[in-house]
């Protein structure tokens, strides 16, 4: 199975070329770049420099293949090249979707010729994967410490061979929160040794929610960057001690101010070959995610100073390089070059055969998953998804729908909290499809749908398929996205002229994640399983 997902993820990521977004763009072109650098919904971003090399991991939750790895060689273009994580563990655990569970919060190290990056599962325990080619294989993950509430940890190998990681615990499992621990670390990073000890205590009245510690030693002091106050009206600490074990004195060093960047929340300090320092860290933007900023850091009296004196910068000259790169961004459109999808797109659960798999002559097939007519499309496993890229897109796919029986329903769907699809299903008759606009409120609380009055469409090819005939259809499915978040679905027969399905609707956030968009295929228990052929997708401003 590991091997079969590998085939559909990790293993197109050498043939996929440097994207450049036609919907964002952070690089002006002119020396300078704007913030968000990438406005997507890659979370609790971690980096590490290497031979002038920045790679990036983020939170994926109970996504699959989780553990995105990005590459950059200026802080600003990024392009996602791989995934550290095809499958998560334990595997029954994540063979449904399990929202807002999973990878909570990576940190990624590179040590002795190794990259490691540790996470916490709120529900069991710590983490671990490493490899020595962050574009190629990672180890199966590896349980360091087992327990509930154990999240955000981050390693440091010091420079007397000993080790050590931090961490921070979920209340919604250990029942307390807002605390540091400190622990050992074998030197091969495998276990944790000894007890853990209590290094900061943010139930002070001051400092509420400290959680996200990244750990780092500069100049003979120890250092821990962790965000404090929530995630959406929060502020930067900087930490420091002499010892890892401290006692730690911290100062505020990246706060709103009065800028309209709210809760700079956790991220990566990254030390640059040509001597500068910068700071990549989220900002929570509602339904279009956690997407990422880049601020300029400065040392002053042994303290980090981040942005423009403590506020978050909109624009700022480039990092320093000595090689010059081209504008590039997370990929988002996709031709689904041999049939297989790019690495921007991620399953709800762990990936099966039954989800979807390629087709040789050059498209990425999804089956229809089973589902109760009562439910909706919360607990769907195989709908294919991938984040709001920006803020106001027009999204086109064209796609072939494929089903042998009445009620095989496939299309393309926004999805979150609340969510709204265009459905595609086939009639009682086999030569005839119906389209309808379906929404669903408070997915996440087992709600029913509403479906818009259908419209009715001829199929375009009807084959003689034994018992069954199949019966196929041939469309463009579109979606725009407003600056504000306002979504309409549209179809076309040509791909020229369009029309509007339902009326507009709101996308809105899911469970620690942005909105996403993609596609979904789902038919009644005991029939045959419909599906949907993806050709291109295609993202413009």
């Amino acid at each position: 199975m590991r091997h079969l997902l590998l085939l559909l993820t990790l293993s197109i990521s050498a043939s996929i070329g440097a994207h450049e977004s036609k919907s964002w763009k952070p690089d002006c072109g002119d020396g300078t770049y704007i913030n968000p650098i990438v406005h997507a919904d890659y979370s609790d971003p971690d980096v590490v420099a290497v031979d002038g090399d920045y790679w990036m991991t983020a939170s994926s939750f109970q996504c699959t293949p989780g553990l995105p790895i990005l590459h950059s060689r200026d802080l600003v273009n990024w392009e996602i090249v791989n995934h550290a994580l095809p499958r998560l563990a334990p595997e029954e655990f994540y063979a449904t979707p399990r929202h807002g569970k999973g990878v909570w919060a990576p940190s990624m190290r590179y040590h002795n010729g190794t990259y490691y990056i540790y996470w916490g599962d709120p529900d069991h325990g710590i983490f671990m994967v490493e490899t020595r080619d962050p574009r190629g294989q990672w180890s199966e993950p590896l349980l360091v410490e087992p327990g509930r509430g154990l999240i955000d940890p981050c390693p440091l190998w010091d420079a007397d061979g000993r080790a050590y990681l931090v961490h921070a615990w979920a209340g919604s499992r250990a029942g307390f929160n807002s605390v540091l621990t400190m622990r050992e670390m074998t030197p091969d990073g495998r276990r944790l040794v000894g007890n853990p000890v209590i290094v900061w205590d943010g139930n002070d009245g001051t400092n509420h929610t400290v959680e996200g510690p990244k750990l780092y030693r500069r100049d003979g002091k120890y250092f821990i960057l962790c965000p404090a106050g929530g995630v959406a009206q929060g502020w930067q600490l900087a930490l420091r001690a002499d010892s890892p074990w401290g006692p730690y004195e911290a100062r505020r060093v990246l706060s709103q101010g009065a800028t309209d960047i709210n809760g700079p929340h956790q991220g990566a300090l990254i030390d640059t070959p040509q001597g500068e320092s910068w700071f990549l860290h989220f900002q929570d933007k509602g339904l279009w995610g956690r997407v990422l900023h880049l601020n300029p850091v400065k040392w002053t009296d042994g303290w980090p100073v981040m942005g423009n004196n403590g506020s978050p910068v909109p624009r700022h000259r480039k990092p320093s390089t000595s090689t010059p790169s081209q504008p590039v961004n997370p990929a988002e459109s996709d031709d689904f070059a041999g049939g297989r999808p790019g690495l921007q797109w991620q399953w709800q659960a762990n990936y099966e055969p039954t989800f979807g798999m390629p087709v040789t002559d050059g498209r990425m097939r999804l089956y229809s998953h089973y589902l109760d007519s009562a439910a909706n499309l919360w607990s769907v496993p195989n709908i294919l998804l991938q984040k709001f890229p920006a803020p106001g897109f027009t999204a086109t796919a064209r796609v072939t729908i494929g089903a042998k029986e009445p009620g095989n329903e496939s299309g393309l769907v926004v999805m979150g909290l609340d969510y709204g699809r265009i459905a595609v299903t086939r009639s009682a008759r086999p030569d005839l499809f119906t389209i309808a606009l379906v929404t669903c409120r408070d997915a996440d609380q087992g709600t029913l749908e509403t479906r818009s009055r259908p419209v009715t469409i001829k199929a375009t090819r009807n084959y003689d398929a034994g018992a069954l005939p199949n019966s196929e259809l041939d469309l463009w499915l579109r979606l725009h996205v407003t600056p504000d978040g306002l979504c309409t679905l549209s179809y076309s027969t040509n791909g020229k002229k369009y029309i509007q399905i339902g009326t507009p609707f709101m996308a809105r956030q899911g469970k620690w994640v942005g909105a996403k968009t993609g596609f979904y295929s789902i038919t009644a228990p005991g029939t045959q399983r419909g599906w949907i052929d993806l050709h291109n997708f295609e993202v413009t401003k």
